[in-house]
């Protein structure tokens, strides 16, 4: 076989696996954004006229989201924003449309101090899509209704309320399982290193006491051998 002929099949060869692994990576990126993103992956496929944008845009997400200082709340954080809620859920039975505006502001600085970036929505629900992205479409209703309040509907109203409640119940508790994992963690170290701590005092409290009752033995055998009375060998007399 010709050595031009060699040459021309390997490089085929290698153009066909490059494109194989290629096809294949391009399958695994777009399975492992479907499992993260959810309904917003169909909903960007949707919106964009060519599929791989689609997916550069959210891969584009993923990257943002990692330079975020995302942070849990404190438990102390967690029960005053709940009480904050439980306010502005008071606050609709008379006035429906505030407890909305209410209830969009109570969200946007509970994103604020988890900290996500809030100078506007678009950028917020880009944000939110990458770890939030199950509860999504309640915020983007909810903002909707929020938006036209003065000709919403009491319903309308309730209805986000509702979702708002949703979406702000996925940021409250977001992370809380994490920290508590760490307390536990902590928790359990602490525990482990006064055992340990424990376990070797009283390896020398043991070795104390094997020591003393040592020399009671001796101090005992001695007393026993002076106790006796000696006899001198005088040769046989």
């Amino acid at each position: 076989m010709p050595t031009w002929l060699i040459v021309v099949i390997v490089v085929v060869a290698l153009a066909v696996l490059g494109a194989v692994i290629w096809l294949v990576s391009q399958e695994m990126q777009r399975k492992r954004l479907q499992q993260r993103f959810g309904p917003e992956y169909d909903r960007a496929v949707e919106e964009s006229d060519n599929p791989r944008a689609a997916q550069r845009e959210l891969a584009e997400r993923e990257r943002r989201h990692k330079e975020l200082d995302i942070r849990p709340l404190s438990a102390t954080a967690r029960e005053r924003y709940a009480r904050e809620w439980a306010q502005v859920q008071e606050k609709f039975v008379d006035q429906p449309s505030a407890a909305v505006t209410e209830a969009d502001r109570l969200l946007v600085a509970l994103m604020a101090e988890r900290g996500y970036p809030t100078e506007g929505y678009e950028q917020q629900v880009s944000d939110l899509s990458v770890r939030h992205a199950k509860t999504l479409e309640h915020y983007r209703a909810a903002h909707t209704t929020q938006q036209k309040r003065d000709g919403a509907s009491t319903e309308d109203l309730r209805d986000a309320m509702v979702r708002y409640r949703t979406v702000f119940e996925d940021l409250l508790t977001d992370g809380a399982d994490d920290e508590r994992h760490d307390h536990d963690h902590g928790r359990d170290h602490d525990r482990d290193h006064h055992d340990r701590r424990n376990g070797h005092q009283h390896d020398r409290d043991d070795d104390a006491d094997r020591d003393r009752d040592g020399r009671r033995d001796t101090d005992q055998h001695e007393h026993q051998a002076s106790a006796q009375p000696r006899t001198e060998w005088n040769g046989g007399r």
